[in-house]
């Protein structure tokens, strides 16, 4: 743990401290108050019986109240909470840049097709009531397919998640065999063995080798080995946990198989598995800390960053954010093509197109030239096509 994850963990520590002692000292002072009113219940009662005045027993209630100062004590105690909440935020603050903006800049924007992602945003994610609402508020073309996509995948999903009902998707599935095939999906097995799962979870042990001879023995051709453990698991039966094979009967497979559904849904569409809005606000705020530390540092040298035309340094993005469907070269800004491909050079490693290392080598095979990034030295036979 690095000393500024240090120094905010302590900071919420202490946070968390106060608010359990605020909480504790809150219900103390409250069952101290009950207390005391139910006792001047029970004498207003007993005082009925023997001439007592109320007005004298509610006399004292108020005198204990006073005494015990409840509305007081829970105004320190809470403004104490407080006092620890406002320097967690300090020190959130002074450790972490609060202005994000400082990392944007202004670039003109396709309104039409800001809102084209937005409203697929709001269709993918089940909000059709919102997506509805921009589309007529913006007044932009229905995205009628988008729609109504996304609304039959949500309602396999929501069969699958909610009632471990794989009828919908197998119906899906049904329509769409042929492109499925072609793609080599297992999907239609995979849920087949997820019904069957079920039915060994719930003890049904005659069901599910009757469902097993029915429908898991079409796919012996391609998936024998894997039949042959979910049988063998008929003798767990009741200790499935124990079995050799407990990740294959785990009800957490349902999650794993719908998300695999999903990303095969978009991929038969030619459509990714998450929305674009998703993936570039991800891939903002992963690469917000860096380019935060980037605007001080322009700033240090009295840089633009608005002039900048391209980022000095290096975005470290996850696996699931690397794309490599097109290559634009850093030194000529061209597309790679079949003609003009990307090139690795060695041995750095930093990557152009195959006319920038032309130019750089001024199309001579023993001349060595520095590599635009870190001027490491190399030549045309040493880089290496790279092939997405």
């Amino acid at each position: 743990m690095d000393q500024t994850t240090a120094v905010v963990k302590d900071a919420f520590d202490r946070v968390t401290k106060k608010q359990k002692l605020h909480h504790s000292v809150s219900l103390d002072i409250i069952d101290l108050v009950c207390d005391t009113i139910q006792d001047t219940l029970s004498r207003i009662q007993l005082g009925n019986n023997v001439g007592l005045e109320p007005e004298s027993v509610l006399a004292k209630l108020r005198q204990k109240l006073d005494a015990l100062l409840p509305t007081i004590q829970l105004k320190r105690s809470q403004k104490e909470t407080k006092l620890s909440l406002d320097k967690l935020v300090k020190t959130f603050e002074s450790f972490y840049h609060p202005d994000i903006s400082l990392a944007c800049r202004s670039i003109g924007f396709d309104i039409p097709l800001v809102n084209k992602i937005l409203i697929q945003h709001c269709y993918r994610e089940g909000l059709f009531e919102v997506g509805d609402c921009l589309v007529k508020e913006a007044g932009e073309e229905e995205e009628t397919e988008v729609r109504s996509q996304s609304f039959e995948i949500k309602q396999i999903v929501e069969s699958m998640k909610l009632r471990r009902n794989i009828e919908p998707a197998m119906r899906w599935i049904s329509a769409n065999r042929g492109k499925l095939k072609e793609k080599s999906s297992e999907m239609e097995f995979k849920l087949v063995s997820l019904k069957y799962c079920d039915m060994l979870r719930e003890g049904n042990r005659d069901d599910a080798m009757k469902y097993a001879r029915t429908h898991l023995t079409r796919y012996c051709s391609g998936h024998l080995r894997e039949i042959q453990k979910l049988v063998t698991c008929q003798i767990w039966i009741g200790k499935l946990d124990k079995c050799p094979y407990a990740e294959m009967v785990s009800p957490s497979s349902w999650d794993k198989v719908t998300k695999e559904l999903i990303s095969e849904y978009y991929h038969l569409l030619d459509q990714p598995s998450r929305s674009p809005l998703t993936v570039a606000l991800s891939a903002g705020l992963e690469s917000l800390p860096t380019l935060l530390k980037l605007v001080d540092v322009m700033a240090l040298k009295k840089e633009e960053w608005e002039e900048m035309k391209q980022l000095p340094v290096p975005l470290e993005l996850g696996n699931e954010l690397q794309f490599h469907s097109v290559f634009v070269c850093p030194v000529s800004r061209d597309e790679s093509s079949k003609e003009n491909p990307p090139m690795m050079m060695m041995p750095c490693r930093h990557v152009i197109c195959k006319q920038s290392v032309i130019r750089l080598s001024k199309n001579c095979a023993s001349r060595r030239f520095k590599c635009p990034y870190c001027s490491a030295q190399t030549s045309s036979p040493a880089c290496r096509q790279l092939f997405f």
